[in-house]
Parts: structure tokens; sequence; C-alpha cells
């Protein structure tokens, strides 16, 4: 019996050894207790854009506790990135994460080579030399953006059943930001979502010509609603155009579908479905890498393009939010589960497909046939479809590039 007792514990003398070993094997080779995360805002949390980034800090304070601190900075402009950036850096921040679209996160980054620079894709990386500890990432927005447009189509074509609208009245208005391919990808599948329902429905696009400004996103959509749009969506930072929808007093109702935010509770009656980027899942992953001293992309699962990572629903990047039941048409909810499942099947080669052609804006010359189809974000995080489909889509005067 003393044989036993003795066995067992040389046993468990040896498990505990081997615990300890492994334990400070991996204290050595990666652990590390705390982390000090930094974030740069473009804007606050008041602006959707900006609202749904910093839901991947909350994240990072959910699952990390007293292990993260946490420092940010709000209304960093593109141009003044310099000064929080070296503020964050001089604070002993592991790593930085920025929402905004300046090349100084870029160009200042090997100053600070033990400090990991997070930037949300601004251009296509693809080919391009960068420092090592800096990262692109961004969700594939198209793929919210076509799911978005299938709502809509299903809430145009109840109209059309209902005899509130003709066929030849299903206009879908888009309040744009700027003509970059960034946002053409955006509304051109959002677009082609809807038009995968209703096969005559146009677009009419309005520019701002900026990113954040609640009266001249409202007064642009206000004008895509007297100009005959019974749906309106946006890729620009602000409220404005739900509030246009809410308030719009035409012949017909006019429904919204947003992005980033849920725009529920400030135009309930005319809320259908919001679709969003979700940055957690990058952000949660980059974090983990450095406690873990292992490179990002080694941690993040997505598509990986250099130190560039993009992903869509089949990894939880993009989300479709707040379907409001009692707009939405009868079937839209399994009608956007179907296209969601075939995205989380596939790559999304059906979206940017059919009988199309698309003309770059500034160059005339240059044209794509959608026949063929075209792969977005296949090398880049970074949206490069930059063509206006002829005859479906109108940008209104007053567009034009920054």
């Amino acid at each position: 019996m003393k044989r036993v007792y003795i066995t067992t514990a040389v046993t468990c003398l040896f498990m505990l050894a081997v615990f300890i070993w492994v334990f400070r094997l991996l204290n050595l080779t990666g652990g590390r207790e705390s982390v000090t995360v930094g974030f740069i805002y473009d804007n606050d949390e008041s602006t959707p854009y900006t609202y749904n980034f910093s839901l991947a800090k909350d994240a990072v304070e959910k699952k990390y506790g007293e292990k993260a601190r946490i420092l940010t900075c709000s209304n960093v402009l593109d141009d003044e990135m310099e000064e929080p950036l070296r503020e964050l850096a001089g604070e002993g921040c592991d790593i930085i994460f920025f929402n905004g679209y300046s090349e100084l996160v870029r160009k200042l980054a090997p100053e600070y080579p033990d400090i990991q620079f997070c930037q949300t894709s601004y251009m296509d990386m693809s080919g391009q030399a960068v420092p090592e500890n800096y990262h692109t990432f961004k969700g594939e927005a198209y793929q919210a953006r076509y799911v978005s447009g299938i709502a809509a189509g299903m809430k145009i074509r109840q109209m059309i059943l209902d005899g509130v609208i003709t066929g030849d009245q299903a206009i879908v208005g888009f309040v744009a930001a700027y003509p970059t391919s960034e946002v053409i990808s955006g509304y051109t599948a959002f677009l082609l979502g809807v038009r995968s329902v209703v096969s005559q429905a146009v677009m009419r696009v309005s520019y701002t010509e900026t990113w954040s400004s609640y009266a001249q996103e409202k007064n642009a959509a206000t004008q895509l609603i007297r100009d005959g749009c019974v749906v309106i969506s946006q890729y620009t930072d602000t409220i404005g155009p739900a509030i246009a929808c809410e308030e719009a007093e035409e012949e017909w109702p006019v429904y919204f579908v947003g992005f980033n935010q849920s725009m529920s509770e400030v135009a309930p009656g005319a809320s259908l479905v919001t679709g969003r980027i979700c940055w957690e899942p990058y952000v949660l992953s980059a974090v983990e890498a450095v406690m873990l001293n292992k490179s990002i992309e080694s941690r993040v699962a997505g598509r990986i393009h250099g130190t560039d990572v993009s992903a869509g629903f089949e990894r939880d990047w993009v989300e479709m939010l707040d379907l409001n039941e009692q707009v939405a048409a009868v079937g839209t909810k399994e009608a956007m589960d179907q296209a969601i499942e075939k995205f989380k099947r596939g790559n999304g080669d059906f979206v940017f497909k059919g009988n199309y052609v698309g003309v770059d804006p500034d160059d005339p010359s240059d044209r794509y046939d959608l026949r063929e189809g075209y792969k977005e974000n296949e090398n880049s995080s970074y949206p490069l479809f930059h063509y206006i489909l002829s005859d479906v889509i109108t940008v209104t005067e007053g567009g034009s590039r920054p």
C-alpha cells in the first residue's frame, strides 16, 4: 500500500514539475502580464463610424480587464495625426489602432519598431513596401452592403405588388462621401443586392464631399427623396440621412438602410436594416498577438495579404443588425440568411457579376464588363471596384473628386 502512495506522490510531483516547466517556457517565449493599447479616432463616438469602431475597444476592456491599459484620442484629423501618435507612443503603448485615413501612420511607424501600428485600410497596399510593424485591416463591407440591398429590394417589391409605386419608380438613393473605390464598391454592391430582387431598380448617388456633415448629408438625402427615391442608404458618418427619411412627407413612405450603427432609435418608422463591419475579431486577435509576442498575422483568422487582412461573414467580420420586422417585407430575413450562407460557403464572386458595363469616372476609356465577374478584396482589404454601372447608376450634379 505504501508503495502505491509513494508512486502516486512521485507522479504528482513529476506532473507539477512539468506544469511549472511548461509555464516558464510559455512565459519566456510569449507571455506578458499586461499590455497598453492605444486608439486614435478620426471623430468621436457620437458618429456611427467611430461608435462602431469603439466597440472593439470595449471588447478589449471586457476580455483583458486590468491587464489592458487603454488610452484613446478622439476627433483627430488625418493631417493632425502626428502629435497624438507620438503622445501615445510616449505613454508606453504596445499597440495602437487607427480608424483614420492618414498616411502619417505608415511613415512614422519605423521610428517606433517596438510598437505595432494597426490602421483600417485606406488604400491598396498590395505590392507596396511597408514597415514590419505596420498593419492594415478591414471587413469585406461589400458583403453586408449586398445583403442590405436584398432587404431593400424585398421592400421595394412589396411596394410594387401593393400598388404603392410602379416598377419604373423603383429608385434607390445613396448619400456618399467621395467617389473613392471604397465608396463606389459599397453602393454598387448595395444596388446589385436590390436588383437581385427587383431587376429594374436603379440608383441615384449624391456626393457630399465630406465624411461627416449632418447638414450636408441630410440635405443630400432630402433632395434624393424629392427626386423620387423610395429607399435611401449612405456611406457617410452622421445620422442625417436617417432623419431625412423619418421626416419625409412624400406621397409614399421612404425607408432607410443604415451602416455601422442601427438607426432604429432615431428613425423607428423608416429604418429597415443595418449592416456593419465588425472590428472586434481583428483587434482582439492583434492584442492577443502582442500579449504572446507573436506576429499579428499569425493570430488573425482571415485572408492574409502580407500585413494586410480582410474577412467577411465567414469570420464574423461583417454582420447585419436590427431588421425591422414591423417594416420589412415578408420573407426578408430568410432571403438575407440565404445570401449570408452563400457568402460563408464561397468568396462572393456572385456579387459583382451580371450583364453590366462599368465605367471608370476618372477615365471613361477604362471600362469593365461584369459578365466576366469581378472579385472584390481578392488581394487587398481595401475595396478596389471603382466603376460606375452604365444605365443603372446616376451621379447627381455636384459629385466630384475632392
